[in-house]
C-alpha cells in the first residue's frame, strides 16, 4: 500500500507538473521527466520495502508471480486490495494539492497522437508484458539480478515509458491507472477498462514466457 501510493504521488504529480497529457502530444521534456519519475519511484520503493513485500506495487505483477507459482491467489488479492487502496491514497494527495481538474496523471489514449483503442490496448499488453517478464526474470531465487534487481526494474520502467507514452501516457499497472481515473473521471474513466484489461493480459503472457524459457523451466534443466 504505501510502496504505491509512493509510485502514484510521485509518477502521477511529476506527470501533472510537467503538462504530460493526452492533449498535448509529444512533448520530450515532459515524456521524459515523467518516465524517470515512475521508474525512480520504483527503484526508491524497491530498496525501501523489497525486504518486506517484494514491492510488486502493481496488480500485474502480482499476477504474473501467482501464474508462476511465486505466491498463492489468495495472498496475490490481498496485495492488489492493498495497490489499490495505496493508489487511491496518493492520488487523493495529489488531488488535494492540485485538484481533480488538472487531470491528476491519468491514462487516456492520446489524442494529440491519434491512437485507437486497438493500439492503446496493445500497446499495454506489449509493454507489460516485457516489463512484468523482466521482474520475473530479475527477481527469479535461482538466476535473478540479486541486489541490482530493483535498479534494473526501476530502469526498465523508464524505458517502457519512454516507448509508450506516445501511446496511453502508460500505465502497465492497473491501481496506477484506477485511482487517477476515478477521482479526475472524464475519457479517463470512460476509458479505464484498457489500462486494466491490457496490462493483467500482458502480465499473463509475461507469466507464461518465463514459465518457458526461465529457470523452472524443465526442457533447459540438465540430467
Amino acid at each position: 500500500m504505501v510502496g504505491t501510493m509512493v509510485l502514484v504521488l510521485m509518477g502521477c504529480g511529476v506527470a501533472v507538473a510537467l503538462g504530460c497529457n493526452s492533449t498535448v502530444g509529444v512533448n520530450t521534456a515532459s515524456v521524459i521527466g515523467t518516465a524517470m519519475a515512475f521508474g525512480l519511484s520504483v527503484v526508491a520503493m524497491a530498496y525501501t520495502i523489497g525486504n518486506i513485500s517484494g514491492c510488486h506495487i502493481n496488480p500485474a505483477i502480482t499476477l504474473g508471480c501467482i501464474l508462476t507459482g511465486r505466491m498463492d491467489a489468495k495472498e496475490g488479492v490481498i496485495y492488489m486490495v492493498a495497490q489499490t487502496i495505496g493508489a487511491f491514497i496518493g492520488a487523493g494527495i495529489l488531488a488535494a494539492l492540485v485538484g481533480c481538474e488538472s487531470g491528476l496523471g491519468a491514462n487516456a489514449l492520446q489524442e494529440g497522437n491519434h491512437i485507437t483503442v486497438c493500439q492503446g490496448v496493445l500497446a499495454e499488453i506489449v509493454f507489460t508484458c516485457i516489463f512484468v517478464l523482466v521482474v520475473l526474470g530479475t527477481t527469479d531465487a535461482n538466476k535473478g539480478a540479486g541486489k541490482s534487481a530493483g535498479m534494473v526494474i526501476g530502469l526498465t520502467l523508464i524505458l517502457v515509458h519512454l516507448a509508450c507514452i506516445y501511446f496511453t501516457g502508460t500505465s502497465v499497472n492497473p491501481a496506477r491507472s484506477i485511482a487517477p481515473a476515478v477521482l479526475a473521471g472524464g475519457a479517463a474513466l470512460e476509458q479505464l477498462w484498457i489500462f486494466i484489461v491490457g496490462p493483467f493480459i500482458g502480465g499473463a503472457i509475461a507469466a507464461l514466457l518465463w514459465k518457458c524459457i526461465g529457470s523452472d523451466c524443465n526442457c533447459c534443466k540438465k540430467d
